[in-house]
């Protein structure tokens, strides 16, 4: 069996799947932390492992940049290849000055202004919530492994954020729900929470911040890559529960 955007066989995804957007993360955590790792999707360069981590299978694969790569692979995971779990893990900027970079940060609650729900299944929704009972496993890992993080709304843009003037930030808060008190943002997180939800399946999103509307220090590129091993550490850590 495969899709139009997967070439792994039935069977070949595991039931929890660790989901980093960049190709080569994928092939970082594979190769650095998972036993006996074979690669099981390679279409488009969009790299999917399976392997073990501490006897337990797991699947480490790439989601792409945005809602829409996203939006696909999490849909095929969850419909076609009957994946439980999916862990995103991603890099995020921050929202507000309390978060340094290489901080971690567990998403509760995601917003989007993005259609992607009216869209793909006719409801106007904005707001999404990741899945309590995940995030309770990763609390409790994160406590067990003394991993600092912080738990909190994400927003999930349809745009790079670092990108937008402080003009054109200023106005999208606006729109953001006064209550809402994101932490932070990136953009994906929307779409595989909603996905999740769509399909009775379960998932989350853990992000390493590498950028802040506060501070002036980002995270290089290879450091996005293969800096962010504490996230990595407490998702794979998390799977095993």
């Amino acid at each position: 069996m495969s899709t139009a955007h997967n070439e792994a066989n039935l069977g070949d995804i595991a039931k929890t799947v660790i989901m980093p957007g960049d190709p080569l993360r994928a092939k970082h955590i594979a190769e650095k932390f998972l036993e006996d790792a074979r690669l099981v999707n390679q279409v488009r360069n969009i790299y999917a492992y399976t392997g073990k981590y501490k006897g337990k299978e797991i699947t480490v694969m790439a989601s792409g940049m945005g809602m829409p790569s996203m939006g696909i692979y999490s849909y095929e995971l969850f419909k076609f290849y009957d994946v439980d779990n999916i862990i995103r893990i991603g890099s995020c900027g921050a929202y507000v000055p309390e978060l340094n970079l290489f901080d971690v940060v567990l998403s509760k609650s995601i917003f989007t202004e993005s259609n992607f729900a009216l869209t793909f299944h006719n409801e106007d929704c904005h707001i999404v919530d990741a899945n309590e009972e995940l995030n309770k496993k990763i609390n409790e890992t994160a406590d067990e492994n003394h991993i600092k993080i912080v738990e909190g709304n994400t927003i999930c843009s349809d745009c790079f954020d670092p990108y937008m003037t402080q003009e054109d930030f200023n106005h999208f808060m606006e729109r953001v729900p006064k209550d809402f008190n994101a932490l932070s943002a990136e953009m994906e997180a929307f779409a595989l929470c909603y996905n999740a939800k769509l399909l009775n399946k379960k998932a989350t999103c853990l992000m390493t911040v590498v950028d802040s509307r506060f501070k002036t220090q980002v995270a290089t590129s290879d450091e996005r890559e293969k800096g962010l091993d504490n996230m990595i550490k407490l998702a794979l850590e998390s799977s095993l529960k």
